[in-house]
Order: C-alpha cells, then structure tokens, then sequence
C-alpha cells in the first residue's frame, strides 16, 4: 500500500476509535489537573512544585525594623508545564490576595508551607501566566521542617540560609532544579542601604523611605536569592569589565569592619584566580557582604556571599564561598542528596589555593587528612553520595568529599582532572547534575573504569584503602 495510503488508513481508524470512546471518558482523559505539591526530591518531598517553571520573579517587598514586619507582592512568570487546575507555590507569610493574569483566583493553606492556588481558568500546558502574590507577616514566627531562618535585629536583616529561605520572604517554587531570573526590590527607611544579588538598578527615595532595586539576569536558584538593609559601608570596584560590589557593616568595631573590608577588596583577584582554573567566571557581577548579625556561617549567594567577620586568615572562606558560583550556583544539586558536587568541589579549590600559594600540595592535604581521621569511624560511615537530609552539611561532605575530589585528580592525572572539572562547569552551566552524572563524565573523560573508585570515596562506610586504584 502506497505511503499517503497508509496515512490516510490510520486517520480512519483512529477517528473510528474515538467514536467509539464516549465523550464523557474523552474528556475526562483531557481535563486539567492539579500540579503536584512538591518536586520529588527524596529529602525535600514538599520542595518545589508540579506543573510549573518559573521563569522570572517580580519581587517587591517592603520592610518594618521596629515591628520586624515584612509586606509585599511578588509577580511571578510562570510556564505551565501541564494542563493545570490549580498549582502551589511554597510560602510561609499570611497571603490577602492572588492573581492569574490579572483576573482573581482562589487560594488556601493546607499545609502552610504549601499555598495552593485555583486560577479562575485553567492554565493550558505551554501558555506562560503571571501570578500575582501579596502578603504580609513576621518573617521571625514562620518555620518549616524546624527551620527558623530570619535573621535580624532592630538595625539589620539578612536573609540567607541553606537549603531553604526563599518561603520566608517570596513566594517560589523553592528548589534549585527550577532556576530564573529576578528583579528584587525592598522598601526600607532611606538611612539604610540595601544590598541584593547581580546588578544594582537604581534606588527611589520618597519622603522617609527608600526604595532600591537590583537585578539578576542569569537563571537563579531561589534559596540563593537574598537581600540585606542595615547600615553598610559599600564598595565598588570594576576589574576586567566585571563589576564587583563589597559592603561591610558599620555596626562592626572599627578595627574588624577595616579587617573584613580588606579581605571583601580581594573578592576581584580571586574571583580571577577561579577562572584560571575553572574557566570563565559564570556571571555578570560579583561582590560579597560581612554582616553584624552574627550568622555562625558563611553562604554563597549567587554573586554576592556573605560572611560572618573576616581577617586577614579568611582567604580560604572566600575561596570557598567564590567557587561556589562554578559549583553549586551555576551548576547546581538536580537533588539535595547530591550535595558532595557543591562542598566537596568547594571545598576542594580552598586546598587547590592554598597549594598554589606556595602553601601544602593538595595531595599532602589529602595524606595528612587520610591519617589524622584515621580513628574516627563515624567520618567514614557517612555516604558521601546519599548523607541523608539531616547531614547534608556534615563536615564529611566537605572534607571526605574533598578528599575524594584531590584522589580523582590524583587518579586520573592532571588534564584528565581539569578537563573534567571544566566540561563540567561548562556544559552544565545554568543547569544542574547529580553525582551519577558527574560520576560519568569522570570516566568518559579520562577512559578509566572508575566505579570502584568513587564506590569507595563515595558510597562506601569504611575508610579507602591507600592504594593508587583509590588515588593515593
């Protein structure tokens, strides 16, 4: 039978079939569905949402020191990825109002880190809509999974935490496997500055308050997103056409402020030295903030991470922090369980940095490492590749899985190593990985069977033996 034949056969048959089908069933079968509450993430089952990719957020929020209040509407750019009845963002703050394309839609709160909404119509799979979100609240009262992540006083907030923050200050579909760009703007009292992540817009002051607005254009992860108002001594600096922004607080002593800015100036020339090794610098800007409030931690927001007080022995943690945006913020966990391609490789640069300044060769970091954890059963029985949810920042993942990075490099030798540190970061760029991904491109770059390798640095619970097969 002749091709158009064929062709024309199937279209009878297949029409004869629906006929067949009631058109009760038929439209049952095409009915729009509810967009599940979370992504699937193993750790995380709530973290993220169904059904939808954010493409762009609108953040406008407003913010009270003296009664810790925080007010805003945040427009959201959402692509529908399925025919949807409804769908959820995560959220903890009080929502008044919810708009789909200009036009009321319903919403509630079952579970209060989920708010469901109910657009007046449905949203067809592949139409793009903007979602509309005002809300108010005290950011200090809202928790999820026992996380209170607000930090600040009566002078100074900043908000950064790891792996959520988002929910405490905007409404997202919080998890790093859905990444987009953001205009941010904060409402404060015009005496003090604000501070966000990518490019500084402009800043509208009307009667006692201020309004600034900043931008960033490269796809981001929602719990890297963040903003900071206090009084802030800001730096700038241009280096290579890249535009870097440094702020300390002016609530630190003298002496420690003067410390901690110094070490922030050095963010330009070492942000240079990454590329040298990592290649080309992923975004447009970058910078850093050292806050008064004291947080315990250091974390990388994109572009600009903030620092507890730094001195003239911070290298490392800026390193750290800096390489970061290659691993973790360009190219970013596909699940919270594979958290060793952001410590690990972090982790990793600082002893790569510190070997190239005429410090300890990362190997000799690696053997004395190996010896000193030789006793300490606990540091090995962590599964580097799956930790689990409640020790995903364990301090195995950082130095087990920096261990391990430095042993690939001493296994595989130096151009396979950078090779595939660079591919990496090149073809995942804006993207995300798993550990099994990057397990592959390992052994496709360097032409080795590297399975028993990284099931003994990665997965096993006893400590590699120290043969060359396991790097040493």
């Amino acid at each position: 039978m002749p091709p158009h034949l064929r062709r024309v056969c199937a279209t009878v048959v297949l029409a004869l079939v629906l006929s067949a089908v009631p058109a009760q069933a038929r439209e049952a079968a095409d009915a729009p569905t509810a967009g599940a509450a979370g992504l699937g993430d193993p750790y995380f089952p709530l973290d993220g949402n169904g059904g939808i990719d954010v493409l762009h957020y609108d953040v406008r929020d407003a913010y009270d020191f003296r009664s810790g209040r925080l007010s805003g509407r945040t427009t959201l750019t959402v692509r529908a990825t399925q025919d949807l009845s409804r769908f959820n963002l995560d959220f903890l703050l009080q929502v008044s109002q919810v708009k789909v394309d200009g036009a009321k839609a319903s919403f509630d709160r079952r579970n209060r880190h989920e708010l469901r909404i109910t657009p007046a119509v449905p949203v067809l799979a592949g139409s793009t809509v903007t979602v509309t979100v005002r809300y108010s609240g005290k950011p200090d009262d809202a928790t999820y999974l026992g996380e209170g992540n607000w930090l600040a006083d009566a002078r100074e907030v900043v908000t950064i935490n790891e792996p959520h923050m988002a929910p405490w200050w905007f409404p997202a579909n919080d998890h790093p496997r859905d990444k987009a760009s953001m205009d941010v703007r904060i409402t404060v009292p015009k005496e003090r500055k604000v501070i966000s992540n990518g490019t500084l817009v402009g800043r509208v002051v009307k009667g006692q308050v201020a309004t600034t607005h900043w931008r960033s254009v490269e796809p981001m992860a929602p719990y890297l997103a963040f903003f900071a108002a206090g009084s802030f001594e800001v730096r700038k600096d241009s280096a290579d056409g890249r535009r870097s922004v440094v702020a300390v607080s002016k609530r630190l002593a003298p002496r420690l402020r003067r410390a901690s800015m110094t070490m922030l100036r050095e963010t330009p020339q070492l942000t240079a030295w990454l590329e040298t090794q990592l290649g080309p610098y992923p975004f447009a800007t970058t910078g850093g903030l050292v806050t008064s409030l004291n947080p315990g931690f250091a974390l990388e927001n994109q572009t600009r991470p903030v620092y507890p007080v730094l001195g003239p022995g911070s290298g490392r943690l800026l390193v750290h922090e800096l390489a970061h945006q290659w691993f973790g913020n360009s190219v970013s966990v596909d699940r919270w369980r594979d958290i060793w391609l952001n410590e690990g490789f972090a982790t990793f640069m600082e002893a790569r940095w510190t070997e190239s300044t005429g410090g300890p060769t990362a190997d000799e970091w690696l053997s004395d490492s190996y010896d000193a954890l030789a006793d300490n059963t606990a540091f090995w029985q962590l599964r580097i590749a799956d930790p689990g949810r409640d020790r995903i920042f364990d301090s195995a993942v950082y130095l087990r899985g920096a261990m391990a990075v430095q042993a690939l490099r001493n296994r595989i030798g130096e151009d396979a190593f950078w090779t595939t540190l660079r591919t990496w970061v090149t073809s995942r760029a804006g993207g995300n990985g798993t550990v099994e991904d990057f397990r592959a491109l390992a052994a496709s770059v360097s032409g080795q069977d590297l399975a028993a390798f990284f099931d003994a640095w990665l997965v096993g619970t006893t400590r590699p033996a120290r043969t060359a097969a396991n790097g040493f």
